[in-house]
């Protein structure tokens, strides 16, 4: 199959739950997933929203899946319903889609939580969806084969109905009430991949009509009979607390309605955004921001470099690296920096919440629906099951909405006026008070042998753990946090003596898990030391990368099919460069070949090849629209990205000066998807990764210059 952009390089729970009917008639078929808990009774069809994914279907022959990952770009609303679908035996196009709400039965069994993210959406529930559509496709079809006085194994599906060995026909509708009945199917087959009609075919997305007509709800887009909006004064210096406020002016200005203390700053609620903003800015706070006056990059990076001087826990250990560098005949050292980030979703954080008496509803973009529950009980003075979460469209994730940061303060604001109260933040408050990307500071070393054989490889992680701070408790004291070592314990090279470790520390600040978490720190310092060693090594960087990819065929094969899609083996245009980069990661096997030039001092891409294997595709046009995404976000990162802290305070506030790759600036970008029966990889994330180290590769190219810390605006290359 191939895509707009893109080509494929070969084609290669449990148990189901009945329920009370719906209407006159119609069936509820609730499919409880293995690793979720088990739902109570069913009184009525408004109470089988508490299972993990679940299927309506009413006597009008409506389908209705609930969706239970968040849409932020990334394509579930379709690929989820796709997946469901093909065993269901229902074209896609044909099923209304909803979010589901939060509850325990939602649990993304990858990640233990109801949580969007890590690109394990589509690996989460390839198994758990097409059983539990095979199971209600059984269940259709015994019913409708007890209609006809027939066998159900002689009759077939197809797109909605039930077909007889006699050609007879019943809609799912007409057969609803009567599969109701029967017991559940616990041994279904799944469909072998050679059946498949609509996994792996280009298709429409099932949430671009509502985005383009503009009926798609935004967090930003929530409107509630008789809201006010509330703006939010945080702490200029991060980790600050107001003293004193004087907010006198604010309560005078029309429109406001009130000001209220919340635990994240002071919220000022009015009739319109525009007024709350306003009356914000009114405000008179005396700010106390001792607790982090003394932060800035220098002391950041000091304190991460005396942490790297110490031993790390390990994270992984073959052979003997320390001994093997000893005795090597040569051996290359480095050292690289990787600054803070910021995810700068365009959408920037916002929440709508209506406290009452004995409940509390949020309307929230989040990628993590058990945690916005649990936090907005907490503000409201109420029991997480009192709690309605009703998820939105995002307007960009990259991780920064698995952080619930923002919502108690809509919640107590609400909570404090009666009503209901939509608490947007700035881009300013976005950029200045996000949860970064962490930064980095790692030492890497590499020995060869008299033959010139690459012999020990030691990669030495410094840098702090999300994970630690998201989930306390976690990680426990001399435990490698898994996040932190990604794309550098799964070192992929033939080399007998690797070593990884990794020496948590803590910077002061909070870091939050960002678009491909620490492959794309450990993965640019991993794919430009690959390439120093090559050049020691007196060898081109792409076969040096294939001699040692000899036992890794997924690598190899990527990596082959991105070199000669970009023609690597020819030389490049005149002034043009190349460099290249593979990884693994989120069971994704992905290569990349960066080609730029350099003008007045500034690097200029101008082509990124990429090719992957993310194993079974389910929707190719999705799968390389994806890739150009994660590309672009990685190249906005590499090249311009970073976050400097001065005296507690983030320096960057909007796009003029924490910029993004402009339309002008895009290169051309091609996609090349290697079929796969291997079941599906991730594909939301690995892509952003890649970009830095091939561009940096390319560059060394170019100028013999190595750049060992990001981002490249940094280097005059000139």
């Amino acid at each position: 199959m191939s895509a707009p952009g893109g080509r494929q390089e070969a084609l290669s729970r449990r148990d189901f739950l009945k329920t009370s009917a719906v209407g006159l008639g119609g069936l509820v078929l609730a499919i409880d997933l293995a690793g979720c808990s088990k739902p109570g009774s069913r009184p009525g069809a408004t109470s089988v929203v508490t299972t993990n994914a679940w299927l309506r279907i009413g006597t009008d022959d409506s389908i209705t899946f609930l969706c239970d990952r968040s849409e932020m770009g990334q394509g579930v609303y379709t690929g989820l319903v796709t997946i469901f679908a093909e065993e269901l035996g229902v074209d896609p196009a044909r099923i209304a889609v909803e979010f589901a709400p939060a509850g325990p039965a939602y649990v993304n069994a990858l990640l233990g939580g109801q949580i969007t993210g890590g690109s394990t959406s589509v690996r989460d529930a390839w198994t758990r969806l097409r059983t539990a559509g095979a199971q209600a496709r059984e269940l259709l079809k015994t019913a409708a084969a007890r209609e006809w006085d027939t066998s159900a194994s002689a009759c077939r599906v197809e797109n909605g109905e039930v077909i007889s060995p006699f050609g007879k026909r019943l809609s799912y509708g007409a057969v609803a009430t009567a599969a109701a009945a029967l017991p559940v199917p616990t041994d279904v087959a799944l469909k072998p991949a050679t059946a498949f009609q609509w996994i792996g075919r280009e298709g429409r997305r099932l949430d671009t009509p509502a985005k383009v007509d503009g009926s798609a709800i935004y967090g930003i887009d929530v409107t509630l009979p008789g809201m006010l909006y509330a703006a939010l004064a945080q702490p200029p210096m991060l980790g600050g607390k107001a003293k004193s406020v004087d907010d006198a002016a604010a309560r005078a200005m029309p429109g406001v309605r009130d000001v209220v203390t919340t635990t994240s700053g002071i919220a000022v609620v009015a009739d319109s955004w525009w007024q709350a903003r306003q009356g914000r800015d009114a405000l008179r706070i005396e700010w106390d921001g001792s607790a982090s006056a003394g932060l800035n990059d220098g002391a950041i990076l000091r304190g991460l470099r005396q942490a790297a001087a110490k031993s790390g826990i390990v994270a992984r250990k073959e052979g003997d690296a320390e001994g093997a560098l000893k005795a090597a005949a040569r051996v290359v050292r480095a050292e690289y920096e990787l600054p803070l980030l910021a995810h700068a979703t365009m959408e920037p954080q916002v929440c709508t919440a209506h406290v009452q008496a004995s409940s509390c509803d949020v309307y929230v973009p989040t990628q993590t629906q058990g945690a916005a529950q649990a936090v907005a009980a907490a503000a409201a003075g109420l029991e997480p099951a009192q709690v309605k979460v009703h998820t939105t469209f995002l307007g960009g994730g990259f991780g920064r909405r698995l952080d619930v940061d923002f919502i108690p303060a809509a919640v107590e604001a609400s909570k404090a006026t009666g009503k209901p109260v939509k608490l947007l933040w700035t881009r300013e408050d976005d950029i200045t008070h996000d949860t970064y990307r962490p930064p980095a500071y790692d030492t890497v070393a590499g020995g060869f042998d008299r033959d010139g054989n690459l012999v020990a490889w030691k990669l030495h992680l410094t840098g702090p753990s999300i994970t630690a701070r998201v989930f306390p408790g976690a990680v426990p004291a001399g435990a490698v946090d898994p996040f932190a070592i990604e794309a550098a314990a799964n070192y992929p090279y033939d080399v007998p003596n690797v070593l990884v470790d990794w020496v948590p520390h803590e910077v002061g600040l909070d870091v939050g898990y960002w678009r491909s978490v620490s492959h794309a720190l450990n993965c640019f310092v991993a794919e430009s030391f690959m390439d120093e060693l090559a050049l020691a090594a007196g060898r081109d960087p792409a076969a040096f990368r294939r001699a040692l990819l000899a036992k890794q065929p997924r690598y190899r094969e990527v990596l082959d099919v991105a070199l000669r899609r970009s023609g690597y083996d020819k030389p490049a245009a005149a002034g043009r460069f190349r460099g290249v980069a593979v990884m693994e990661g989120y069971d994704t096997y992905m290569a990349q070949v960066a080609e730029i030039s350099i003008v007045d001092g500034k690097v200029k891409v101008h082509r990124i090849v990429c090719a992957l294997d993310c194993g079974q595709t389910i929707n190719p046009t999705i799968v390389v629209a994806q890739v150009e995404s994660a590309i672009l976000f990685g190249l906005s990162a590499a090249l311009w990205g970073e976050i400097n802290v001065q005296g507690g305070r983030v320096q960057q506030s909007n796009f003029h000066d924490y910029r993004v790759v402009r339309m002008n600036e895009v290169p051309a970008i091609e996609t090349y998807v290697v079929g796969s029966d291997n079941p599906p990889g991730g594909i939301g994330e690995p892509a952003t990764a890649l970009v830095a180290p091939a561009i940096c590769n390319a560059i060394h190219a170019a100028t013999k210059r190595r750049l060992r810390s990001l981002p490249v605006k940094r280097h005059n290359l000139a």
